[in-house]
C-alpha cells in the first residue's frame, strides 16, 4: 500500500512541474512579444530612411513631375521642458521629415544637426498649455516647418524640407 501512495504523489508532483515549466515558457514568450511591440518597433539610433512613391505619378500643377516623397527620421526624439500657467511640462516628440528627391535627402542628413538645433529652440519656445490641444500642436508643427525652412534656406541656398511630422508626442 505504501508503494501505491508514492506513486501517486509523484505522478501529482511531476504534473506540478510541467505545469509550471508550461507557465514560465507562456510568461517568457509573452514577455518577448510585449518587447517586441512596445520597444522593438522603435527606429535605430542613426538617420533612416523610407522612400514613399507619388501615387499615381500625376504631375504638379506646372506640369512638372512632382519626385517621390523621402522621409528622414531625425536620431533622437526631442526631450524639452516647456512653461504652462500652473507648472512646467516635459515633452518628448519623435520627428520625421519628408523631402522631395534625392538631393535634398542627402542635403537633410548632411545637415541634421542644424535641423536638430532649430528645431529643439522652436520647440522649447512653445507653451505647456497649447501643447495640450491639436491646434496648438498643429500651430507648432507649422512654425517648425516655417523655422526650418528658413534656416536650410539661409545655409544651403534652397528649401529641403517639404513637411515636419511628428510620430511620437508625449506631454508628461
Amino acid at each position: 500500500m505504501a508503494e501505491n501512495d508514492l506513486e501517486i504523489v509523484d505522478k501529482g508532483a511531476k504534473k506540478k512541474k510541467l505545469l509550471l515549466i508550461i507557465g514560465v515558457i507562456v510568461l517568457l514568450a509573452g514577455g518577448a512579444a510585449a518587447y517586441f511591440f512596445l520597444l522593438g518597433g522603435d527606429a535605430p539610433q542613426d538617420a533612416t530612411l523610407i522612400t514613399a512613391e507619388s501615387g499615381s505619378g500625376s504631375g504638379a500643377p506646372g506640369g512638372a513631375m512632382q519626385s517621390s516623397a523621402i522621409y528622414v527620421q531625425l536620431p533622437r526624439p526631442f526631450v524639452f521642458n516647456v512653461a504652462g500657467a500652473s507648472r512646467d511640462r516635459l515633452v518628448q516628440i519623435r520627428v520625421q521629415l519628408m523631402v522631395r528627391g534625392d538631393a535634398n535627402q542627402g542635403l537633410a542628413l548632411r545637415h541634421i544637426p542644424l535641423i536638430e538645433g532649430t528645431l529643439l529652440t522652436t520647440f522649447s519656445a512653445a507653451n505647456a498649455d497649447e501643447l495640450v490641444t491639436a491646434t496648438g500642436k498643429e500651430e507648432l508643427k507649422n512654425k517648425a516647418l516655417i523655422d526650418l525652412q528658413n534656416a536650410m534656406l539661409d545655409v544651403v541656398g534652397s528649401v529641403v524640407v517639404a513637411e515636419v511630422l511628428f510620430t511620437g508626442f508625449v506631454m508628461q
